[in-house]
């Protein structure tokens, strides 16, 4: 006995299923791939504005708290291996019954820490891709109530 032969009029259609179904399968891998990139990234920023916020909340006076959350967002930025370029920005607002840090002793407030970053999307080729996306993530964190401000 000998092996089962494939009917001559179904020689090649390998070839051209590949051929149909090879870019299809690469445009996919390509959107997998977008997707975990941006998904990462969102996550780093998001952690960047916990840092930039708790950092904030530290300071004692509004000049000093945006420096340092300036300064820790940039630096769990670059510690996620992040690369904004110099489009990263980090705004810092006090907010409560008064503007967080002239609200009393013994009053609550609050300040918040928003982080912009736009994430280059250029290096995948996928068409219809746009060729970077804007992520902003903004956690807010509470002033000690009975510091001095």
């Amino acid at each position: 006995m000998c092996a089962a032969r494939r009917p001559d009029h179904e020689a090649g259609n390998a070839a051209l299923e590949l051929v149909i179904l090879g870019p299809a399968l690469l445009f996919l891998i390509g959107l997998v791939i977008a997707f975990g990139r941006t998904s990462t990234a969102q996550n780093a920023v998001s952690d960047a504005a916990e840092d930039a916020a708790r950092q904030a909340s530290l300071q004692l006076d509004p000049a000093d708290a945006v420096a340092a959350a300036r300064a820790s967002a940039q630096a769990a930025l670059a510690q996620d291996g992040l690369h904004c370029g110099p489009r990263i920005t980090v705004d810092v607002n006090g907010s409560g019954e008064l503007p967080g840090f002239q609200a009393p002793v013994g009053q609550p407030a609050v300040v918040s820490a928003t982080v912009t970053c736009v994430v280059s999307l250029s290096s995948i080729i996928v068409p219809g891709l746009p060729g970077s996306d804007t992520l902003t993530a903004t956690v807010t964190s509470p002033l000690d109530p009975y510091r001095a401000r």
